[in-house]
């Protein structure tokens, strides 16, 4: 008698609690997406606030690049008001980034400015802002593919579309973006 009970309690019972402990990882890998996006969000936004004065150091040495200083500033405005999906908002960041690059490289063509130590200073700041902001996409890139995973593979999708966890697109540049940098200084 006592197993006739026991055999649909348990029938019932099991796939209940799998379907919370399932819930409950995609809901732990959801806050760990949002903490590590917070973390790259922080970074970036120290980016944007190190592009302006880097632009107006440039901007005293070598004020005849005006169109390569107006376009990082242009392309550093169009990231920072693209706070959007990650995954659609690392193409804005990878082409400031090029932008970035471009106006490192105009420096290099002034030792005068190279010697600045301001410009040396913010040189290094950009830099080791830049490591944080790779290492902040590496840990984001990892908790995508944790969810992605989870969303993807059974038994889990199940209980995902179920309670509407969906996949989550990588921050990462595009493959066009990718290329090297080329600058001609007309030599």
């Amino acid at each position: 008698m006592l197993l006739t009970i026991l055999i649909p309690v348990l029938s019932l019972l099991l796939p209940l609690i799998w379907g919370v402990i399932i819930f409950n990882r995609l809901a732990s890998v959801r806050q760990h997406l949002l903490e590590s996006w917070s973390d790259v969000d922080v970074e970036l936004k120290r980016r944007y606030d190190l592009i302006p004065n880097l632009v107006a150091t440039v901007k005293g040495y070598a004020a005849h690049e005006r169109e390569t200083l107006e376009r990082v500033i242009e392309l550093r405005n169009q990231a920072r008001e693209n706070v959007g999906r990650p995954d659609r908002q690392s193409g804005d960041e990878q082409a400031m980034v090029v932008g970035v690059d471009r106006l490192l490289a105009v420096a290099e063509a002034y030792p005068e400015l190279k010697a600045d130590a301001g410009f040396r200073e913010l040189q290094s700041e950009l830099a080791n802002t830049e490591d944080r902001i790779a290492a902040g996409r590496r840990f984001y890139n990892a908790n995508v593919r944790e969810m992605n995973q989870l969303c993807t593979t059974i038994p889990s999708n199940i209980v995902a579309g179920f309670c509407g966890f969906e996949t989550r697109g990588f921050f990462e540049p595009d493959p066009a973006e990718r290329a090297p940098v080329t600058t001609d200084f007309g030599d």
